[in-house]
């Protein structure tokens, strides 16, 4: 007997040992999986050393927090000189106010009270012109009011807070809120409840699979038991090593469930040759062991190694989820060994055993059909599928990224239906900043300084619109050197001292101290890591919904005109350009350089595996070809038909490569069998392509309805991975049952390691 055969024997004799070993590993790991939490944070996405992140973490320390929301609602009447519209902003806003986690708001009724309704009043004109787009409209039907949060740090909850602002603006007609931290929240929202719903839903949908194809209640439970013991340890082993679940992560139930299931599916399937054949039930799980203990050990540690290459990534969430995936596959290959035995051979395992589902042997006559197509136009099939493979790749060349974040979601949800209202009524919803080296006392000298930075932004940053004419890029440029202009007594540019100018200058000030004081801490502050040096923030708004090139072209002009007007010198940065819409916008270009390394450096694993397992260069290529074809088919597809890269996309090349390679370890290592058992190399494709082959198709079929289940998420990245993984896998399929027997019928029938076949 053989050390393999020693191994499976022992887990079929030790089976209640080893089920009572997985129950008190369950037992142990129960408390820390439900204490599993969500990291919501965006940073994370990036390196920790990304030069992008150093004025982004400087703009939140300086401006207590950063955090803004915008809450709006309709009203036809706001600037009604009765001013009972005025009033309900009013209360409104201080409603808002109340929320746990509120700073301040701020609304158009503030500055001047009453007196902002009066038209042809100077110093209302100005006020009303200024807050365009963040405190009303231009035509002045949508009123809006701006929620300063309190940093995360020191305040409540901040779902609670973004829910209870949600339901209060609500209360109004047609209110909505908007902003990067209502984006997060329900961005998280969606994943959190995705990663329950996927999970019990791609369960359901496997165990009615397997139903329909083997007639077996027990072996519904078989895979199902496996799966979610290792879910159950892997969230644990998650919870201790104080890991977190990401935006990514929500994928994580159902892929072990595919990966567990496919796995099973191939005991099933030769566990059940074995009973038609009248051997015992011990006896069949004895030789669907022996058969599969090594195919099950390198599909297992291969699906570790592609999500595993995850790891090489910049961004931190893709990493984690890499380490995640990784230790949920492996896990999968201990449940198999500790629960497997003793569910299949425990209380009559005579009874419910598989079946043959309707129409198998038609599925048996097609693969024949396929082998036998192939054997007689091997040419044919070669260069077709070499031409298909090279026509679809070429499209890589051509994919783009998404930068549009409320892209993320689906039309219907609450997030993107605010953020079309307020791009359209309200101006661009893209809010960044330029933050600027500034006096602890601000006066005339440097608020023209501002304003020749503001009119710069203004005229000379500039897009392309539908048409090719150019248009002013930013909807909206504001600082609080515009406040103070335009709450002075006078007009500041007809003062003609600089005695009088300051006065006016502080007189300004001393309006927005008294009405509206968190408006200052807002935008002019010390930074708490360097005392005396002052910061001073340009705020900037631009549209939402622009391709990624024109986003880098508007940040990159920003940048530009900022450090012309102000420069970096030994003692300061200079002007600096930065928020989350700039963090959103270079995002995917991170996630798509670690793509294509992640890619690389499975494939080359996965090579080095398959290396070691068959001890043969020639089988080793020949797994990984019908395998990586289908990668570059469906990212090449995405280029022509133009579907952007997102988080979700992004991670398909790694991960498609390491699950779809399961079937050409089962199918070589039963090839392989064949030919030590003296067949030639063509009765050898003849016999695994019926008993693999079907085992294939259904462990295929499974992990493409297991996949299809991300569909029903809410969040768009999560449905393309669904979508794109299952459409690789289909092409793995075919690459397995076509092109891999067409690459195995070239060896010769003497092979290394395999004997001379019997006279």
């Amino acid at each position: 007997m053989s050390g393999q055969e020693r191994f499976i024997h022992r887990l079929i004799a030790w089976r209640l040992p080893l089920m009572l070993l997985a129950v008190g590993l369950a037992t142990i790991a129960y408390p820390a999986a439900e204490q599993l939490q969500f990291d919501r944070s965006i940073e994370n996405f990036f390196a920790p050393g990304d030069p992008l992140l150093t004025p982004y973490r400087k703009l939140e320390r300086t401006f207590a927090g950063n955090e803004t929301v915008l809450a709006v609602y309709a009203d036809d009447h706001l600037f009604d000189p009765d001013g009972r519209a005025l009033r309900r902003l009013t209360k409104v806003s201080d409603a808002l106010a109340a929320v746990p986690g509120v700073r301040a708001t701020i609304s158009i009724d503030q500055p001047l009270g009453d007196e902002i309704l009066q038209h042809g009043n100077p110093q209302a004109d100005r006020l009303r012109r200024l807050f365009e787009g963040y405190t009303h409209s231009v035509p002045g039907d949508v009123a809006g009011i701006v929620c300063l949060l309190e940093p995360k740090e020191t305040t409540a909850a901040r779902e609670t807070t973004i829910e209870q602002l949600r339901q209060t603006i609500h209360r109004q007609p047609g209110g909505m809120i908007a902003g990067v931290p209502v984006m997060i929240h329900d961005g998280f929202r969606y994943v959190e409840a995705d990663g329950t719903r996927l999970g019990w839903t791609s369960t359901i949908l496997l165990g009615l699979v397997i139903t329909l194809s083997f007639r077996s209640i027990r072996w519904v439970i078989v895979p199902i038991a496996v799966v979610q013991w290792a879910l159950l340890l892997t969230r644990a082993t998650l919870t201790w090593s104080g890991m977190r679940l990401s935006m990514v992560s929500s994928m994580l139930t159902a892929i072990v469930t595919v990966v567990g299931i496919a796995t099973v599916i191939h005991i099933i399937v030769r566990y059940r040759e074995s009973r038609e054949r009248q051997q015992s039930p011990r006896r069949s799980l004895f030789i669907a062991g022996t058969i599969l203990a090594a195919p099950i050990f390198w599909s297992c540690a291969t699906d570790a190694a592609g999500f595993g290459s995850l790891t090489m990534a910049a961004v931190n969430p893709i990493r984690d989820f890499g380490l995640m995936m990784s230790f949920g596959a492996l896990l999968v290959m201990v449940g198999v060994a500790l629960l497997v035995p003793w569910l299949a051979l425990t209380c009559r395992p005579d009874a419910g055993g598989p079946r043959r589902t309707w129409g198998e042997d038609a599925l048996q006559s097609q693969l024949h059909r396929v082998a036998a197509f192939v054997r007689r136009r091997p040419r044919s099939v070669g260069i077709a599928a070499a031409m298909a493979t090279l026509v679809a790749a070429a499209g890589i060349y051509r994919l783009d990224v998404e930068t549009d974040f409320t892209r993320n979601f689906r039309a219907t949800s609450p997030i993107a239906r605010s953020y079309g209202f307020i791009e359209s009524r309200m101006g661009g919803v893209g809010m960044w900043d330029v933050v600027l080296p500034a006096p602890e006392k601000l006066d005339w000298d440097f608020l023209l300084r501002i304003d020749q930075l503001e009119s710069r932004l203004r005229r000379e940053v500039i897009a392309m619109d539908a048409g090719g004419t150019p248009r002013p890029a930013l909807t909206s440029v504001v600082s609080l050197a515009d406040m103070i202009v335009a709450a002075a007594p006078r007009d500041l540019a007809l003062a003609r001292s600089s005695v009088l100018r300051n006065a006016l200058i502080s007189a300004g000030l001393r309006l927005f101290e008294k009405k509206m004081p968190a408006v200052i801490e807002f935008l002019h502050g010390e930074d708490p890591q360097r005392p005396g040096q002052f910061c001073f923030r340009v705020l900037l708004r631009s549209e939402e919904r622009q391709s990624s090139a024109h986003k880098k072209a508007v940040i990159a002009q920003v940048e530009r005109i900022s450090r012309e007007e102000f420069p970096a010198d030994g003692e300061s940065p200079g002007a600096e350009v930065t928020g989350m819409y700039v963090l959103l916008t270079f995002l995917i270009d991170s996630i798509i350089r670690d793509q294509w390394i992640t890619f690389a450096v499975a494939t080359a694993a996965i090579a080095v595996m398959m290396l070691v397992a068959f001890r043969s260069p020639a089988l080793a290529l020949m797994a990984l070809l019908p395998n990586v074809a289908p990668v570059l088919v469906v990212m090449g597809l995405m280029g022509w038909i133009g579907l952007k890269i997102n988080v979700g996309t992004a991670m398909i090349a790694a991960v498609s490569i390491g699950l779809s390679i399961d079937s050409s370890v089962h199918y070589i290592t039963g090839f392989r069998r064949a030919r030590r058992a003296g067949a030639t190399a063509s009765a050898a494709i003849d016999s695994v392509q019926q008993s693999v082959g079907r085992a294939v198709v259904f462990a295929t079929v499974a992990l493409i309805i297991g996949f299809l289940s991300l569909v029903l998420s809410q969040f768009i990245p999560t449905i393309y991975f669904g979508v794109l993984v299952s459409l690789t896998m289909l092409g793995g399929l075919l690459g397995n049952l076509a092109i891999l027997p067409l690459l195995l019928s070239l060896l010769p029938d003497s092979q290394p390691g395999n004997p001379t076949p019997a006279p």
